[in-house]
């Protein structure tokens, strides 16, 4: 995407195929023509401000051919994080949400009140880890270095995990055909509807690629 932590999820892919001794390429996507003709087996839509991406992207048509690419093969993995689930509960240009539920930007506060909790997953199933490392490539625009998260020992058990909330939206009048795989105390922010995982939060990129690592083994499953 033009806009959001691209340069993160792009890191965190990479780290999650050498955790599923995968062999994978990222290719950022700009415009209309970086999918033109291409074969794409797994779409990230990263966190950033949604209004943003959409205003970006309809310079450049971006937006509208993600779109058309997911609508022509409805079983492509998605995975959207903060404004991406915002996109995809809410996609906009006429068509219908890709994961059925109400969508309230910013609901869980401003900037300021920015957090981190301790979340827990229900359900989803995520590919066990082969390879416990760490990948050293660096990608895409050179420098950039994941956000931090604070380590603690919060963590009591493997579907426990660390997300972290930045003007974070919530989930609201969730359809039946969604399924609620990620709870922050008894609140869904997490939702999957064919092979489209929506999460209100930011996951913690910097060593926890648990869902990239969902997102890569159902995109190996389809070739």
């Amino acid at each position: 995407m033009l806009q959001g932590a691209r340069h993160e999820h792009a890191q965190a892919l990479y780290n999650a195929a050498m955790e599923l001794e995968l062999e994978i390429e990222v290719i950022p996507l700009r415009s209309e023509d970086d999918i033109s003709g291409k074969k794409i087996d797994g779409i990230v839509l990263p966190g950033g401000e949604s209004t943003t991406m959409r205003k970006a992207s309809a310079t450049h048509g971006l937006l509208s051919s993600i779109f058309d690419y997911v609508d022509n093969d409805p079983q492509l993995p998605v995975l959207g994080t903060c404004a991406g689930a915002i996109l995809l509960a809410n996609p906009q240009m006429g068509r219908d949400p890709y994961v059925e539920a109400d969508v309230n930007r910013n609901a869980f506060g401003s900037q300021k009140e920015s957090f981190q909790s301790v979340l827990k997953l229900n359900g989803l199933e995520i590919p066990p880890i082969k390879h416990d490392g760490l990948s050293k490539k660096n990608i895409v625009e050179g420098n950039h270095l994941p956000l931090l998260v604070e380590d603690s020992n919060e963590l009591k058990k493997e579907q426990e995990f660390h997300g972290v909330f930045i003007r974070a939206p919530r989930f609201t009048n969730i359809n039946s055909n969604v399924e609620k795989v990620v709870f922050y105390n008894d609140e869904a922010v997490g939702l999957i509807q064919e092979n489209k995982l929506a999460l209100s939060f930011h996951p913690e990129l910097t060593n926890d690629y648990r869902f990239h690592r969902w997102l890569l083994s159902k995109a190996s499953e389809r070739n």
